[in-house]
């Protein structure tokens, strides 16, 4: 049996009783990240070595027994006991168990505050990897199935009106550029977590000759913190990746409501596999997009833990408070949802498919090709407000007669415009329209053709 005497109980006159203990644990959602505090360890005891704190032998005897308990814990067999409150007094219980006074000797030089500091780093810069391996399968379903529609046209939606015609192919790779922007957003912050906190002790350091250097490099570390006092309460990467999951979550949630909408009977833009749909208890007809439901509902969850976390970090005193041993429920909470929700994204996006018949035999209603005969007078010299004023005119005309723009004959256009030629018909039209996009990043063929080729060669390399 392992010791279950408290590492700090020697102090206290009154041993904690069973409430108080299953309070302040956190092994029940901690033990996570024994991979990573054995790791810290490990480099932690060959540093000693190297310093004169630990012998050879001990150290050989610490690593081995460390490796043990790793094993028990990936095979199933190690038993967790809430009354060692955390992952790092479970293992070096254990480790005591095992190598006697040499595993005594591990937390030489260290405490649980930079110890979790620095499992906390080792955490996250695996998960930023796997949430960026996750963002990049998604950007390739996303460019997999914008290579299909680059002939066809959609409209695009302003307030969720009608505004102008798109290619679908465009409108997939914007979702592309929202989830690099989200990559963008985790790689910025992998460089401010590769900072070693490990040595900054309980707050102030240690008399004791140890070199962070050595264990920073170990663990394959960028550096290490320069002040002990912020290095045990530093947060705010916790934050900033509960952000990144956030905003995350937010184009994922975008992504969900457009595919949501767009299947419905009332738009039936789009078909979405049976996979990834359910049916009612109640009505034999539904098809139900109930996992873009989910993630736009289990967006609210990631919001709440970046909200739960900056709540906590507000008003903490220097330095470390135990009120962070919370937050790794948050982060841990964001990080699964978050890999969760990409995975399933990408599942879906790659297994649906425009309805391009149903969206074609529409497109022209809404007056998608206003905006283009505005800029068709301005090439014939109109000035744009003009321009503007004189196409809602002939819209207003239209729609009392139950017309489109391209119905209205030449000599109606000439009464509300004289700068108006027979050639104006070649700008009117969605799929006239999409043909005649010129800027740069304009939502036509030849810009999606190129921004395909791009992301093609980015996500390959």
């Amino acid at each position: 049996m392992a010791d279950k005497q408290k590492s700090w109980q020697h102090r206290l006159e009154n041993t904690p009783d069973e409430l108080a203990m299953n309070f302040v644990e956190s092994l029940s959602y901690d033990r996570r990240l024994y991979k990573y505090d054995i790791q810290g360890s490990i480099a932690h005891c060959e540093m000693l070595e190297k310093q004169g704190l630990m012998s050879r032998s001990e150290r050989e005897a610490v690593v081995k027994g460390l490796l043990e308990i790793q094993a028990e814990i990936e095979a199933g067999s190690f038993v967790f006991d809430v009354s060692q409150e955390d992952i790092h007094m479970a293992v070096e219980a254990a480790l005591i168990e095992k190598t006697g006074d040499a595993g005594r000797k591990l937390h030489t030089g260290r405490s649980r505050n930079d110890q979790i500091a620095t499992d906390m780093r080792l955490w996250m810069r695996d998960q930023i990897s796997a949430l960026l391996d996750k963002l990049a399968g998604l950007q390739t379903a996303f460019v997999e199935l914008a290579e299909k529609y680059t002939e066809d046209v959609m409209p695009s939606y302003t307030h969720l009106q009608r505004a102008q015609p798109i290619v679908i192919a465009a409108y997939l790779l914007s979702f592309t550029e929202q989830f690099e922007r989200d990559k963008g957003r985790l790689k910025d912050l992998a460089v401010r977590v590769n900072i070693s906190p490990l040595g900054s002790g309980a707050a102030a350091g240690s008399t004791l000759p140890i070199d962070r250097e050595i264990t920073a490099e170990k663990l394959g570390f960028a550096g290490i913190t320069q002040n002990s006092i912020d290095a045990v309460s530093d947060r705010d990467f916790c934050a900033e990746f509960a952000f990144a999951c956030s905003m995350i979550m937010t184009h994922l949630s975008k992504l969900a409501e457009d595919f949501i909408i767009f299947s419905s009977t009332e738009f039936s833009f789009v078909k979405i596999s049976d996979k990834y749909c359910t049916s009612s208890s109640m009505m034999p007809q539904k098809r139900n997009p109930d996992m873009l439901e989910l993630i736009r509902g289990k967006a609210g969850n990631v919001f709440g833990s970046l909200s739960s976390l900056m709540m906590m970090l507000k008003a903490q005193p220097s330095t470390y408070n135990r009120d962070l041993q919370e937050e790794k429920i948050h982060i841990f909470n964001a990080a699964d949802y978050a890999e969760n929700c990409l995975e399933m994204a990408a599942a879906i996006v790659s297994n649906t498919q425009f309805r391009t018949d149903k969206i074609a035999s529409g497109i022209d209603e809404g007056f998608l090709d206003a905006t283009s005969l505005a800029e068709y007078l301005v090439k014939k010299g109109v000035p744009f407000r003009q321009a503007h004023g004189t196409v809602g005119t002939a819209v207003a005309l239209c729609e009392k007669r139950g017309l489109k723009l391209a119905e209205l004959e030449l000599d109606e256009f000439k009464k509300l415009s004289d700068a108006v030629e027979e050639d104006v018909y070649e700008s009117l039209t969605a799929a006239n329209v999409a043909k005649a996009y010129t800027s740069p990043g304009a939502a036509g063929k030849a810009q999606s053709e190129e921004r395909i080729r791009y992301w093609k060669e980015k996500l390959q390399g």
